[in-house]
């Protein structure tokens, strides 16, 4: 009984990683709360993560700021496009349905299209910024092939993402845990699936160029 409780013990060492992902979710809530810091927010939690993944880290809160400060620039900036971006989108969605003109079902169609190939960019383009080094253009790029190349994985990372919406929804009594891991618990799970496809692109430094991998060879001006 000793050894269950044990700190080496599995369930103390779910209940650590549990702790970690709830500090983490608190600190992303607040760190978000400027509209430019969403972007360097969600980038330094996906750092955090994938160590935790890969079990190369302890902590988490210096770790966060450290990503958060070296990547503040270039996710501050995309940050902001990706939030344009979802504006644009969400005014031409509602366009669409309540204006008294009948627009075209290819329009429609484009729309869609155009909202599921953001969504699977979107899924890989923090984690990216975080791992690999590479312009703005170059890492949006970079996120889109990878999110085609890895369809599957790719599937399920939204799926993941949806997960603490449905679970709102179903219940009124998990808007608690939501709050606690509606964030990092999701994130944590992308970071399993899209860890092995990063291996596959990482040399031995620890952090790389990500043009050296890049689907398209070419160099990227930002």
């Amino acid at each position: 009984m000793g050894r269950f409780f044990s700190l080496d013990s599995p369930l103390m060492a779910t209940l650590s990683r549990m702790a970690d992902l709830m500090i983490l979710n608190l600190l992303v809530l607040v760190m978000c709360i400027p509209i430019i810091t969403i972007g360097p927010t969600i980038t330094a939690m996906h750092f955090v993560l994938l160590k935790m993944v890969r079990k190369e880290e302890g902590y988490v809160i210096a770790p966060f700021f450290k990503s958060f400060r070296e990547n503040f620039k270039q996710t501050a900036i995309s940050g902001l496009i990706v939030i344009i971006l979802i504006i644009i989108f969400i005014i031409d969605l509602r366009i669409i349905n309540a204006s008294e003109f009948e627009f075209a079902n290819w329009l429609r169609i484009a729309l869609l299209a155009c909202g599921i190939i953001g969504t699977m960019t979107l899924m890989y383009l923090f984690p990216l910024f975080a791992r690999f080094n590479n312009t703005i253009r170059g890492t949006f790029k970079n996120a889109l092939f990878m999110s085609i190349l890895n369809l599957p994985r790719t599937v399920l990372m939204i799926a993941a993402c949806v997960l603490p919406v449905l679970l709102v929804a179903l219940s009124i009594n998990m808007y608690p845990v939501v709050f606690l891991l509606g964030i990092t618990g999701p994130g944590y799970l992308c970071a399993m699936l899209y860890s092995g496809t990063f291996k596959r692109f990482e040399p031995e430094e620890e952090k790389i160029d990500a043009d050296s991998w890049s689907v398209s060879m070419a160099e990227d001006e930002e």
